[in-house]
């Protein structure tokens, strides 16, 4: 009986490894890729289990979960920095580099 490729294995890893890169786009992409990853990884995990020797690539689905997870983390605790930096400081001076030297100066205790 040849084995077939898991469904989505290829598309679990890459997304996993899109999650980590993508981490930085203000936490938004690397959170929807990564829990999209941990969706299909589980979903792949399920139909690998009922059949474990008909199947191939449960490798790629393995390593793109915990690249998916770690993606996530990543995503998270960027996002929440980004939303302590705008709480902290505001956007208007997020986006003014003078306004900005001028709170961390005044921050800083000068």
């Amino acid at each position: 009986m040849e084995q077939q490729k898991l469904p989505n294995a290829t598309l679990i890893l890459v997304f996993g490894i899109l999650s980590i890169l993508t981490c930085c786009c203000y936490g938004i992409i690397g959170l929807i890729l990564g829990i999209v990853a941990i969706f299909l990884a589980n979903k792949a995990k399920q139909v690998y289990l009922e059949n474990p020797d008909s199947y191939s690539g449960f490798q790629n689905v393995k390593i793109g979960k915990v690249l998916a997870i770690i993606g996530v983390i990543l995503s998270v605790m960027y996002l929440l920095f980004v939303i302590w930096l705008v709480a902290t400081f505001g956007w208007d001076t997020l986006q003014d580099q003078e306004l900005m030297q001028e709170k961390m100066q005044e921050m800083m205790g000068q």
